[in-house]
């Protein structure tokens, strides 16, 4: 069974539709990787599979689980089986990258404080950012802030971690810190669905693509295929247009 399945997800915005009926299912340990210009639904995709958004139809399964509801208390369970790292990090500037990381499992009351701050100090180290415990975000470069978003999100051990365009924001001398840090996760068998527009690294690191356009998925498969051998005229011109750009 998949951990995540879903189907015919769509989603609008006054008369912009902006989810046209997607459908993709992610394996355990799985990486996918998403691609596709700017407006192209990618970022509504993963607001919805976090219930930042309420979809206006299909569904959404976590190990065989309907998620889409109407209750509010629904919803904040259904949010911790996903994790989301955002593309501006969204740290807290008032708390140090300690709190920041033990803050939302201790509100949820995951575990005595005691516990939760060895698990964050764990997640810290495993992140490269054990010297930064008692830092602000402000001390902290673009690079090590995102690391803490990682670590932040891994503490209430979500089903699938979501990244939006993790690197977008980051100078790209600090692009391949937490590509570094994506790569472990994924030797830790962790599941991610990666919005991104890093080419090189999706096609290294992702099981599968799945490219976007318009509001529907236009191509999915294994990275060779996507890449190397796309069998649809809007990816062949997508892939064209990255090359150029980058």
């Amino acid at each position: 069974m998949p951990i995540l399945q879903v189907n015919n997800l769509k989603k609008g915005f006054g008369k912009t539709n902006v989810l046209k009926g997607v459908s993709f299912s992610l394996e355990q340990g799985q990486v996918l990787a998403i691609i596709g210009s700017s407006g192209s639904g990618k970022t509504t995709l993963l607001r919805c599979l976090n219930f930042l958004e309420t979809p206006d139809a299909g569904e959404i399964l976590v190990n065989g689980k309907e998620l889409l509801c109407h209750s509010e208390e629904e919803v904040r369970q259904n949010r911790l089986h996903f994790g989301l790292v955002f593309q501006n990090f969204n740290l807290f500037p008032q708390y140090t990258v300690l709190d920041n990381v033990t803050l939302a499992p201790s509100l949820l009351k995951k575990a005595p404080l005691r516990q939760l701050k060895e698990q964050a100090l764990r997640l810290l180290d495993q992140v490269g950012l054990s010297e930064k415990v008692d830092c602000y975000p402000w001390q902290l470069s673009g690079g090590q802030q995102q690391r803490v978003a990682i670590a932040r999100a891994l503490a209430l051990n979500p089903e699938v971690l979501c990244f939006d365009e993790p690197t977008s924001a980051l100078d790209p001398e600090l692009t391949g810190e937490v590509l570094r840090v994506i790569r472990g996760l994924k030797a830790r068998n962790t599941t991610m669905i990666v919005v991104t527009h890093e080419m090189e690294f999706a096609k290294s690191v992702a099981d599968e693509v799945i490219f976007m356009a318009d509001g529907v998925i236009e191509e999915m498969g294994t990275p060779e295929e996507v890449f190397d051998h796309p069998r649809r005229e809007k990816t062949r011109a997508f892939l064209r247009g990255s090359q150029e750009r980058f």
